[in-house]
């Protein structure tokens, strides 16, 4: 049974593209299109569509205010359309915690080649949020790289005692990574993150954390030391790796092809942990479609980590996880609200005490 999509966007031209790309799957169909949410309104109690995709700034009703009110009164999967700007940086991140599963970004230039180069990414969204679970309140495929194109594994690992903890996520993550991050003490040891996200986006995520956190949150630059009670985001052009220079953890940024069809990639950064943490990482995979981290999470353990998934109830998508623990790199798996209180748990077995306030 294909995926029923009703696209809500004001531009025309959107509508028509979108509608193109969705009708030219196989496994979903475009019942419908709206200029407005108000529209919208009565088109979803007549077509009962499976996936919403919702831009977010539309004549009548703001987008946010719209769905606002539908994972109020008829939950459902929404993927939210957003344009590349600081302004609609925020606004995007305020819909995911509404409750919308996901976001695609429109081109600024040449925006009918630009929705088509994105088809790829879109559709492979929709198909993510019509398995999501809803609670109530392409991009031209890059080749299938493995982390090799951008760090071969090593056989000696370098010794050390600094603790860290390594966390990856993708669909759902920016929530995910938010209930992790904002639980950590002030002291905790330091954090590399890499979130599946569009360039544009990082820079205001990182700062967005930054507010809410006892840590402080910043987007990762090349060749920056490391420091306990931070946390690290990857930038979106760029895969994030640990290194090392002398005893201080080091980050490394890196343009090398994208693995997993991602730059940033999972898989990039829990290799490098692998490489140079060993037993004193702390790996952590959350909620994500496909299977970036998988192979890294269980090269992570191989060299003596400890790692967690995101329990399937918990997560947005039961994609990341779910592989990682098929491949025999996790040790336990835990609901997103225990996440935090495991690893702190584990960290005092390691002789790290991080205050728990």
């Amino acid at each position: 049974m294909k995926i029923k999509v009703l696209i809500i966007d004001d531009s025309a031209l959107i509508r028509s593209i979108l509608k193109e790309i969705i009708n030219s799957q196989d496994d979903m169909e475009a019942i419908g299109a709206a200029p407005d949410p108000i529209v919208a309104r009565e088109m979803i109690k007549a077509l009962n569509p499976d996936v919403l995709t919702l831009d977010v700034e539309m004549p009548k009703m703001d987008g946010l205010d719209f769905l606002e009110k539908l994972m109020r009164l008829r939950p459902m999967p929404v993927v939210m359309v957003s344009s590349l700007t600081e302004k609609s940086s925020s606004v995007t991140f305020r819909a995911l915690e509404l409750g919308a599963v996901d976001f695609v970004t429109k081109p600024k230039m040449d925006i009918t080649q630009g929705m088509q180069d994105y088809s790829q990414e879109i559709t492979d969204k929709i198909r993510a949020a019509a398995n999501a679970k809803i609670r109530k309140t392409g991009i031209n495929v890059a080749p299938n790289h493995s982390a090799d194109v951008v760090l071969p594994a090593v056989a000696n690992r370098i010794s050390t005692t600094e603790k860290i903890i390594i966390v990856g996520a993708s669909t759902g993550g920016t929530e995910a990574i938010k209930e992790f991050l904002i639980r950590l003490p002030s002291d905790c040891p330091g954090v590399l993150v890499t979130q599946h996200m569009p360039e544009a986006f990082t820079k205001s995520f990182a700062q967005r954390l930054d507010g809410l956190c006892k840590i402080a949150v910043k987007e990762a630059e090349h060749n920056e030391r490391i420091l306990p009670g931070h946390a690290y985001i990857a930038p979106g052009h760029s895969h994030l790796l640990l290194k090392r220079s002398g005893a201080n953890y080091m980050t490394e940024l890196s343009q090398a092809s994208p693995v997993n069809r991602h730059r940033p990639s999972v898989d990039v950064l829990f290799r490098s942990a692998a490489n140079y943490a060993g037993a004193n990482a702390i790996g952590v995979i959350l909620t994500g479609m496909g299977k970036d981290g998988a192979l890294g999470m269980k090269e992570m353990k191989d060299a003596g980590s400890y790692n967690f998934a995101q329990n399937e109830e918990s997560c947005v998508v039961y994609g990341m996880p779910k592989e990682a623990v098929a491949c025999g790199g996790v040790d336990e798996v835990v609901p997103l609200l225990d996440m935090t209180r495991k690893v702190l748990a584990h960290l005092a077995t390691m002789g790290v005490r991080a205050n728990r306030v």
